[in-house]
């Protein structure tokens, strides 16, 4: 049932951010890196809770596109994920549409929104993935 909702809502998401041309995956990585740029591909993955090679597969339409660009970190091992301009534009036309779908479901869930969302946090901070 969670990943049917999970899956539901992801689409009320997409449909929300499609004149942008984004999804809800790639809004999420352009967001993180917009409010906390230059951080790792590590440190990013962790935020986003997601393996660092599925981060990696959805960067490259990013990166494609010219909205991130992955150069080299302090340490050679390691990768560092930044906006360009154009990435800066893309999330800045973006954030609006994210809040109105934010909005929209919130509205729709009514007060049981806050309840979801206690739920959700206290799930998170209790399930450990090894």
């Amino acid at each position: 049932m969670l990943r049917r909702t999970a899956r539901r809502v992801t689409r009320l998401y997409d449909k929300a951010l499609r004149p942008a041309g984004l999804r809800l995956t790639q809004y999420s990585v352009l967001a993180n890196v917009a409010r906390d740029g230059g951080l790792s591909i590590s440190e990013l993955a962790q935020r986003l809770e997601m393996e660092r090679t599925t981060l990696t597969r959805n960067l490259r339409p990013l990166v494609r596109e010219g909205w991130v660009i992955v150069a080299r970190g302090s340490d050679r091992r390691q990768r560092s994920v930044g906006l360009t301009q154009a990435g800066r534009k893309v999330y800045e036309e973006a954030y609006p549409l994210w809040e109105a779908a934010e909005k929209r479901l919130r509205s729709e869930l009514g007060d049981e929104a806050d309840a979801l969302r206690g739920l959700l946090d206290a799930t998170l901070a209790r399930t450990v993935v090894d």
